[in-house]
Order: structure tokens, then C-alpha cells, then sequence
């Protein structure tokens, strides 16, 4: 049987996918409950700050649908393995389990690398991503009141986060 052209495909991110998973954080940006980033770094300073091989992108028909990927919150040794999960979706693909299959491809490798924990700061507002990541075994173990200022507004955050079993 032929594969079928919609079928959703979760693979490491390669460089030359950095324009669609731009335009993808910028749809997130624009939803004013995905970061408090305004702007998208540029590739040198988003490659920079983010894990190796702890990124992967959805992909649908050669489109990229959704990207994830991990940055480390501290440069000091014991905090090496401790990463913040960046999980992004198409505003036109989502409840459809991309964020669902990201997260779990992104646990699994995250565990290869050694990080025994993954946190998520995310705002209160953004309900779909906080149900992902509890769904995923996140638990709340934080909530930053008027964490920062974006457009006027100061913002509530709620801190989540993952112990590996395994690692």
C-alpha cells in the first residue's frame, strides 16, 4: 500500500529547515501566548542556545508542521541535565497530536543525552499547552506571578516539569 502524502512525520531538524520553523515561531509569537520573545533570533543565535540533537521537526508532505527543541537552562555543571522544552505547532495544524508525537520524541531522546529534567514555562493562558505537557507526565511546581511585561501586560507563568524514570 502507498504511504499517504499526509502522513506526519517526526525527524531531526536540519539546518535547512530553519525557515519554515521560523515562520512557525513566528505564528506562535503572533498568538501572544506562546513567549515573551517579540522577534525570532536569527539561526546563529537560535542554534546556539539549543541542544544539539534535541530538536526535531513535524513534518507533513515535506512542510514543517511543528518543531521542538531543547535548550539548557544553566551552563553550570550540575544543572547539565536540566533542559527547557520549546514545543511549537502550526496555528493551522493544531489538536491533531503533532505537539502530542514532538514531546514524545523529544523525551525519549532527551533521556539518550542524559537530561533528567525537562521544565516548561508557559503561560496561564495557553490551556492547549499546558493539557500537552501534563498528558506527557509534566506536573505544576510553580506559578510566577507577573513573571514579565509584554505588550503592557504583565504575564502569569506557570513552571511544569518532567523527571525521567530512566535517567
Amino acid at each position: 500500500m502507498s504511504s499517504n502524502h499526509h502522513e506526519i512525520v517526526i525527524r531531526a531538524m536540519q539546518d535547512t529547515d530553519w525557515t519554515m520553523v521560523k515562520q512557525i515561531y513566528l505564528e506562535g509569537i503572533a498568538t501572544g501566548n506562546a513567549t515573551f520573545q517579540t522577534e525570532v533570533p536569527n539561526f546563529k543565535q537560535w542554534t546556539d542556545s539549543h541542544h544539539p540533537t534535541c530538536r526535531f521537526v513535524a513534518s507533513k508532505g515535506g512542510t514543517v508542521i511543528g518543531w521542538i527543541a531543547i535548550s539548557e537552562v544553566s551552563n553550570r555543571c550540575v544543572y547539565r541535565g536540566v533542559g527547557e522544552v520549546s514545543v511549537y505547532v502550526s496555528t493551522y495544524e493544531t489538536n491533531k497530536g503533532i505537539g502530542t508525537a514532538l514531546l514524545s520524541k523529544l523525551i525519549d531522546e532527551s533521556e539518550k543525552q542524559e537530561f533528567w529534567t525537562l521544565q516548561s514555562s508557559i503561560f496561564k493562558e495557553n490551556t492547549a499547552s499546558i493539557r500537552l505537557h501534563k498528558k506527557m507526565g509534566f506536573r505544576e511546581v510553580g506559578y510566577r506571578e507577573k513573571l514579565g511585561e509584554q505588550y503592557g501586560v504583565w504575564r502569569d507563568v506557570l513552571l511544569l516539569e518532567r523527571r525521567s524514570n530512566n535517567v
